[in-house]
């Protein structure tokens, strides 16, 4: 059976959108895949990891300017064979870079740490102690 996309305007076509959305959700403008990343809070601290397999962890670059958090990579990998005629001799580069706003005042940013194992870069970003959250305190009525 075959479907005919008739673009009709008063029915979006469901799929099609589906597809659209999918399929260049993980490319930055120039084309490029950049890598996953989940940013998690909890109480203490913001939980960034970044999914880059294949690096290793002098590949990466972060830095943090006036709460902006840049993950950035470059890597060019060319297995040089001199022993060897090339036909066609191919070499790749791959490189990103990531950047996050921080919410003002809240990171402590003396205590960021970041480490990289089994292509998975993992970023912790502790909270200042004033910025946590504090305990319910209840007032007594006199």
């Amino acid at each position: 059976m075959l479907i005919k996309n008739t673009d009709f305007p008063v029915l979006p076509n469901v799929f099609t959108d589906f597809i659209r959305d999918w399929s260049t959700s993980n490319f930055s403008d120039t084309n490029t895949t950049l890598p996953a990343v989940n940013i998690k809070e909890n109480k203490n601290e913001f939980l960034v990891d970044v999914a880059v397999p294949g690096m290793k962890k002098e590949d990466f670059k972060i830095d943090l300017d006036n709460e902006i958090l840049t993950i950035s990579s470059e890597k060019t990998i060319n297995n040089e064979n001199t022993d060897e005629k090339y036909t066609k001799k191919e070499y790749s580069y791959l490189s990103f870079k990531r950047s996050f706003t921080l919410p003002k005042g809240i990171v402590d940013i003396d205590k960021i740490n970041a480490t990289y194992k089994n292509g998975e870069l993992k970023i912790t970003i502790p909270k200042l102690e004033e910025a946590k959250p504090k305990p319910v305190k209840l007032i007594e009525v006199m």
